[in-house]
């Protein structure tokens, strides 16, 4: 199960820029806000768990909502996501890939999960 997502960084800038906190708040928890230190920074976290989403071939909605995706970061930085106890049993995944890179105004995600 593979997911890709590319996303602005300009436009989770402008995003941020007009609704300050609660724009972070929309797809991010107190502790993941809190690692955000750049808006590139945000913009990949945005990818990751969009990416993530479609790597269950669901998208965000209804099914998989940003707040059931959490994004940690290792001892080294590496960030890392981890899917809600309920999507890990539902899709049987038993652990999960995330490369995050931005590059000329863009974010890029991609997610691989191995399934059980």
């Amino acid at each position: 199960m593979i997911g890709i997502d590319v996303t602005s960084i300009n436009r989770i800038k402008k995003m941020h820029e007009k609704f300050g906190k609660k724009a972070y708040e929309r797809f991010l928890d107190e502790e993941e806000i809190t690692l955000i230190k750049r808006v590139e920074t945000a913009a990949g976290f945005w990818a990751a768990k969009e990416a993530a989403s479609k790597a269950i071939g669901t998208g965000i909605g209804k099914e998989c909502s940003f707040h059931d995706l959490k994004i940690k970061k290792n001892k080294k930085g590496a960030p890392k996501l981890k899917y809600s106890k309920e999507l890990r049993k539902k899709y049987k995944i038993k652990k999960t890939y995330l490369s995050i890179t931005h590059d000329s105004g863009v974010a890029i995600a991609v997610i691989q999960n191995s399934l059980k």
